[in-house]
């Protein structure tokens, strides 16, 4: 049986080429199912976050931040209220990542761990071709 993956298309802001300061990959706080997929996060407490770890397809393990930014809820005139994955920019840099790419994390047995990889658009390589939809998507 194969394990649950979801796919994130990346935008320009993801790889870093609209120069604008963001940190990570926005995860959509209405889908139940996707922040059932990461590892559960304390909601009481100011900014929660976990540490997962993913095997690229070199073996290759990268240290990423899952990280619910809730200010909004726990400061004064805070204004954030949204999850996202950090720490992710070298993975996305030395894969070459660009805008149209989905980054596709994989379930494992092991918990908050995970496997990763790019995925480029059809056409750009010799991987099989993959439908793209805008945001996250779960992979079946």
């Amino acid at each position: 049986m194969s394990q649950a993956q979801y796919a994130k298309l990346l935008s320009a802001n993801d790889t870093g080429e609209t120069g604008g300061h963001q940190a990570g990959i926005l995860v959509p706080k209405t889908d139940a199912e996707l922040l059932a997929f990461f590892p559960p996060l304390n909601l009481e407490k100011k900014n929660p976050d976990a540490w997962i770890w993913c095997e690229d397809k070199y073996g290759k393990k990268w240290k990423l931040r899952y990280i619910y930014y809730n200010n909004k809820l726990h400061t004064p005139g805070g204004t954030r209220n949204e999850y996202r994955i950090t720490w992710m920019t070298e993975y996305l840099r030395l894969n070459s990542a660009k805008p149209g790419d989905s980054v596709v994390f994989e379930a494992t047995d092991e918990p908050d761990q995970f496997k990763i990889k790019l995925e480029k658009p059809l056409g750009s390589s010799a991987e099989p071709p993959v439908i793209k939809l805008a945001g996250w998507r779960r992979v079946h």
